[in-house]
């Protein structure tokens, strides 16, 4: 099975922290005083229904849309500081599952490796989406699997991507129970490895260090 083999730092100012953000949507204020700090090894597991901002949050945490008021900061610097820099640093993944629908899975891999400048061997490619139960399907067009296993794909591309960072959007959408139990326990890993972890879910998580923001 693929682990992840490497671990991340774990300064004491490594962080990303939140100070009292004020989000705007239209004329309408979603959310504001929010404030939370998560260190390596934390998973923040954001919760609310439907429409009370927490997608905008998300958003406001990988620097593509910008707080009304207050400020996001990284290792203690503002994320706008630098952002190629933060970004090198985040995986965020979305309601859109970001794949290349007329590519196949290994060719997503190979390609998202490239774009992010990391150096992915075609067996390590391989053996990312074996361990999430893709053997046989590496080289159909993704167009040509099911929603779960398009998030598969996605799951080999965060045990690829070597970000200390991720930002993850209702992750565990259009997963069967053990593709469910499989997330839960890559998350786990990466934790133990010093990374952090944002994300929003409607499901009840059983993930170590993990706590909760209720919007």
């Amino acid at each position: 099975m693929t682990v992840i083999n490497f671990s991340f730092p774990a300064s004491p100012t490594t962080a990303l922290e939140v100070r009292s953000i004020t989000c705007v949507r239209g004329e309408r204020e979603l959310f504001s005083g929010v404030d939370f700090e998560v260190l390596p090894g934390q998973c923040l597991h954001i919760r609310g229904e439907n429409g009370v901002g927490k997608t905008s949050l998300l958003r406001l945490l990988t620097g593509l849309a910008s707080p009304e008021s207050g400020e996001v900061l990284w290792s203690g610097h503002s994320i706008k500081k630098d952002v190629q820099e933060y970004h090198s640093q985040l995986l965020f993944l979305g309601h859109r599952d970001a794949l290349k629908e007329d590519l196949s899975a290994i060719e997503n891999l190979r390609m998202y490796a490239a774009i992010d400048g990391i150096t992915l061997s075609e067996q390590d490619a391989f053996d990312s989406l074996w361990r999430f139960g893709l053997k046989g399907r590496e080289d159909l067009p993704v167009n040509c699997l099911s929603a779960g296993q398009k998030k598969r794909v996605l799951m080999a591309r965060m045990l690829t991507r070597r970000a200390q960072i991720w930002i993850l959007d209702e992750p565990f959408n259009a997963l069967d129970t053990h593709a469910i139990k499989e997330l839960q326990g890559l998350i786990a890993e990466h934790l133990q490895h010093n990374g952090l972890v944002v994300l929003t879910s409607h499901q009840p998580l059983v993930i170590p260090g993990l706590r909760v923001l209720d919007l």
